[in-house]
């Protein structure tokens, strides 16, 4: 006989109910990627042919990911586009629908 668990997680069924917004692409590349990779960002933007400025922004959250720029991602590290534009999305649509409540 299998037992089943009673107990029951109301997870969010959209970005924009989340308490604290989603992970900025820029952190996950940082986190995810470039330090368990021991990767620079120097050489990462070199290795993804774009300038380190538009890079670095990315990282600290300044700038978004653009499908260019996903593009790239997934071509370095064996990802897919839709993967970085995901995220980007997520983030988005959180800081939209804040802004929203926010006007209300």
């Amino acid at each position: 006989m299998m037992s089943r668990a009673k107990t029951t997680i109301n997870a969010p069924s959209s970005v924009v109910e989340l308490k604290r917004p989603p992970t900025h692409p820029g952190e996950m590349l940082l986190e995810e990627f470039l330090k368990p990779l021991k990767m620079t960002q120097v050489e990462a933007a070199r290795r993804l042919a774009m300038p380190l400025t538009r890079l670095n922004e990315v990282i600290r959250g300044k700038r978004g990911v653009t499908a260019n720029t996903a593009i790239r991602l997934a071509r370095l590290f064996k990802t897919t586009p839709e993967f970085w534009m995901g995220l980007q999305a997520d983030w988005d649509l959180w800081h939209a629908a804040r802004e929203l409540r926010q006007a209300s």
